[in-house]
């Protein structure tokens, strides 16, 4: 019987570094989820698979060396 089918009704570009894109590709090999469903699955259980102080640090340590978006950069759209 196949599994049922996870639903990914929006598409969008993203732009990895070449370390980001060498994990996700770590993971397709362990887990052999495409490169959509596994970027959903991490997002959707961040809080699950991570330590919030942790997570705060590395965005700390991102936004010092690189800098931050401006406010309301993203915004949901229809």
């Amino acid at each position: 019987m196949a599994g049922k089918r996870f639903p990914l009704p929006k598409r969008f570009n993203v732009a990895l570094s070449e370390q980001a894109y060498e994990n996700l590709r770590a993971l397709n090999e362990k887990y052999h989820y495409g490169n959509n469903y596994l970027l959903t699955i991490l997002l959707e259980n961040l809080d699950k698979i991570t330590k919030s102080d942790a997570v705060e640090q590395v965005f700390a340590d991102f936004k010092s060396e690189y800098g931050a978006p401006a406010p309301g950069g993203m915004r949901k759209t229809r």
